[in-house]
């Protein structure tokens, strides 16, 4: 009798021992309900990003677009109140600059014979749609519908992306 209690005493050791050491850990279970939590979270996240990353793309472009236009208004102020060099000007552009790279260049200040120049634009931003500094272009002269420049002036611009905004509008008609 005392032999089989002893055995008995071992056996129950052992399992009190597994049962010790099976606590300590995760089951393959535990780790497989969160990884797909993770996952399920993972994913909602993601579109989340996306839309993060468009919007402020679609920031930078407001950003480009107004700097640019705002150095050919200034350009076109100037022209109109005499401040350009009469040389530096095409009369048949009505004040607006010939190409964006002049607005970079800068054009030469009238009654000025220290070649001072005005400059409008830092450099010319990139389209951060396009990633380019292709901007799509339209002259003074050309339709209000028309998607080709005419070439004669610079009156506006518009990215050539043909994509479409979060708000569902083209950015080519911003």
């Amino acid at each position: 009798m005392m032999n089989s209690f002893m055995r008995m005493d071992a056996y129950l050791n052992f399992l009190d021992h597994r049962k010790h050491r099976s606590d300590s850990g995760f089951s393959f279970i535990e780790l497989l309900m969160v990884t797909a939590i993770l996952a399920i979270l993972a994913s909602a996240v993601m579109p989340l990003s996306q839309v993060t990353i468009k919007r402020q793309q679609e920031a930078e472009l407001r950003n480009a677009l107004r700097d640019i236009r705002t150095a050919i208004d200034n350009f076109k102020d100037a022209a109109d109140q005499g401040l350009i060099a009469n040389e530096a000007l095409n009369p048949d552009n009505e004040g607006y600059p010939e190409n964006l790279e002049i607005l970079v260049e800068g054009v030469p200040v009238a009654d000025n014979s220290s070649g001072r120049q005005l400059k409008f634009l830092r450099r010319i931003p990139i389209d951060p749609i396009t990633k380019s500094r292709n901007w799509g272009l339209r002259s003074y002269q050309d339709q209000t519908n028309t998607s080709t420049w005419g070439g004669e002036n610079v009156f506006d611009i518009h990215t050539t992306s043909t994509a479409t905004s979060l708000n569902g509008t083209a950015y080519k008609d911003w």
